[in-house]
């Protein structure tokens, strides 16, 4: 069985050569510098950024899914998430709710949210609701930048707890993060960005 994410000389003019796998539930955190260039990496990998090089998804060649599809199944939240409705319970599709209501409670939030004006939500609690609409999506890769950075202590822990629930259950993660713990506490494998390039911890890029 191939590796769900295989990374072949991916680079674009601001960034790159990156060459690496991720196996399925398997974990990998990025950190470095403000501006090495972490966000691109992810923006290039979910292909909203031209790049060249090669990714296939469980062998399957980028090349060969059309855009729309190969985002919905490699999914990136970037560290500011976008919200184009008026609350946050409008983003979610009539199939995706039962997984959102499993959800809520992880995270500690109320279903009463939903109905609120995304403006009213704190900037942790959109934060948290924008990860349950990533995860009610069912990507197969999910790429997520700095996705505790606007939370207190006790919701850290409960997106950690989540993140390493989904893991286990085969989902592939791939995490920027600026703490140390968190990456050890999440991270299967661990890589820096410094100088374009990405130096792997714990695991030998191919």
């Amino acid at each position: 069985m191939p590796p769900r994410l295989q990374v072949r000389q991916l680079q674009s003019p601001l960034a790159g050569p990156y060459s690496f796998e991720l196996a399925a539930g398997q974990c990998i955190t990025i950190s470095g510098p403000s501006g090495s260039g972490k966000s691109l990496l992810l923006r290039m990998l979910c292909d909203l950024d031209p790049n060249t090089g090669e990714i296939l998804l469980d062998g399957a060649p980028r090349s060969s899914i059309n855009p729309p599809a190969w985002r919905a199944q490699v999914l990136y939240q970037p560290a500011e998430p976008a919200w184009w409705l008026p609350t946050a319970g409008a983003h979610f599709r009539p199939g995706q709710i039962p997984r959102m209501q499993e959800l809520l409670p992880q995270l500690n939030l109320s279903p009463q949210l939903l109905e609120h004006e995304v403006s009213r939500l704190s900037t942790g609690e959109r934060q948290r609701m924008a990860l349950i609409r990533s995860l009610a999506c069912n990507p197969k890769v999910l790429l997520l930048d700095e996705p505790t950075a606007a939370l207190d202590p006790e919701s850290v822990a409960a997106t950690e707890a989540l993140l390493h629930q989904e893991v286990a259950n085969g989902l592939s993660l791939i995490l920027v993060t600026h703490s140390e713990a968190q990456a050890q506490t999440l991270g299967h494998r661990h890589m820096t960005l410094r100088d374009r390039q990405l130096h792997m911890h714990g695991g030998a890029t191919p």
